[in-house]
């Protein structure tokens, strides 16, 4: 069956599904495979639970006419994605970087939806996978699109950039994550930089934090470049949209500054001053769009973080910090000096162990701690995963979330302030159940 037929295939029954667990009456099914499944065995039963057709890539046992065999399904699920993005002339907004992606994402698209029909990814389905259900979630009421890629090795966004086609894009920053794949920070730029790299070729326009000097090089050429910045006098031509913290303690208030506009903050729910880069581009979105300051300062107040990142969570005697989706070495110094400055008593520290740093890991692990020893008074600290083992042992260590849990129940905290931080591998946010 060729693309073209899928797709009217997909008119029909536009609703996707990749898991046979979730099948509703009516939906594509997708048999992906992948190192620990094979969707070709289930596509059968698939059927037999609702879904229209099964799209396959291994010779079932049936001659069912509702299964339909392509050569790849996922190459043939990306494919029919770009012909999905092939239909629309609307801006598509790709959004990247090591840290603050996902909460850049939803800030943008809480601007424009107020004035815009806005798609966006759901969650963190910014992968080979996600980024086409993506696209193919997008419907014909259309105004706009914000999809959210992430990467951990070179060539994956500019695989993306094939079948997404973008004529916006934002990279957050590019910073220590993903070293295993990447090699260096170096290679973190050149694969992040891919998405510029597109947009260069194809009369794109970028959006970048100005105080990131490294966004000086991997913008040039581009033919549309805006800026964002902590500094209201910064020379940068374009620069739509200034401005500092005004509180952050616990959640940030950003204080807007731009010639020929009046000064005006921002509340926001996130914690973290880390966080001013993803609102001020935000605003610099919701401006390029001709949104006005009022509607933006609304939309981005209104935003209320979920999904384990920047949330704060009160719980009986205790406040935590709940940040454990992702952890870098960048993310990690970020979140740890933010914690540091806060005005608060009883703080505890609760670190997960940093994934995919190859040959990195023992010394950005040796560097987390020096950082720790350096930068608080703490009155608790415990790190958790085996990549904490044996050098910091003044500090609690479990091997993993469940021993923590244990300790923690046993021992239980009282009229703290805690951060928990780590990779999602970790499954810290369990821990909130037992603080």
């Amino acid at each position: 069956m060729s693309i073209a037929e899928l797709y009217e295939l997909y008119t029909r029954y536009p609703s996707i599904q990749t898991d046979s667990r979730k099948i509703q009456k009516g939906d594509l099914f997708f048999a992906l495979k992948g190192p620990n499944f094979n969707g070709n065995l289930y596509a059968e039963q698939a059927i037999r639970d609702g879904a229209a057709y099964a799209i396959v890539d291994e010779a079932v046992a049936s001659d069912n006419v509702r299964l339909i065999q392509v050569k790849d399904v996922l190459s043939s699920l990306q494919q029919l994605a770009h012909y999905h993005r092939k239909t629309f002339d609307i801006p598509f907004i790709a959004i990247t970087g090591s840290n603050g992606k996902t909460t850049t994402k939803e800030l943008v698209h809480a601007v424009l939806s107020t004035q815009y029909t806005t798609y966006t990814t759901k969650g963190n389905l910014n992968n080979h996978i996600g980024v086409p259900l993506t696209l193919l979630s997008i419907k014909r009421d259309a105004d706009v699109a914000v999809i959210e890629m992430g990467a951990n090795h070179l060539g994956e966004i500019a695989g993306y950039c094939v079948y997404t086609e973008p004529t916006i894009g934002i990279i957050t920053n590019c910073g220590k994550a993903h070293l295993e794949g990447f090699g260096s920070e170096q290679g973190v730029r050149k694969g992040k930089g891919e998405l510029f790299d597109f947009l260069r070729a194809h009369n794109g326009t970028s959006f970048a934090y100005a105080d990131y000097p490294y966004f000086e090089n991997m913008t040039r050429g581009i033919a549309h470049q805006f800026w964002y910045s902590e500094n209201a006098n910064s020379t940068k031509e374009n620069l739509i949209a200034a401005g500092d913290i005004y509180k952050s303690d616990p959640f940030l208030e950003i204080r807007l500054q731009a010639a020929h506009r009046a000064d005006r903050v921002i509340e926001t729910q996130l914690v973290g001053a880390y966080n001013l880069p993803n609102v001020l581009c935000a605003v610099a979105l919701g401006r390029y769009f001709d949104i006005p300051d009022d509607t933006i300062q609304k939309a981005i107040a209104a935003y209320a973080p979920s999904n384990s990142r920047s949330q704060l969570i009160h719980k009986d005697s205790n406040q935590i910090i709940l940040d454990a989706y992702n952890a870098n070495p960048s993310s990690m110094q970020a979140a740890i000096l933010n914690f540091s400055k806060m005005k608060a008593d009883n703080k505890v520290l609760i670190l997960g162990g940093m994934k995919e740093l190859g040959q990195e890991s023992p010394a950005e692990h040796l560097k987390l701690k020096a950082l720790i020893d350096q930068s608080g008074s703490w009155d608790k600290v415990i790190l958790i995963g085996p990549e904490f083992e044996g050098i910091a042992p003044e500090y609690s260590w479990f091997k993993d979330q469940h021993a923590a849990a244990e300790a923690l129940e046993n021992t239980p905290f009282r009229n703290s302030y805690i951060l928990v931080k780590g990779s999602r591998s970790n499954g810290l946010e369990k821990l909130v159940e037992v603080l």
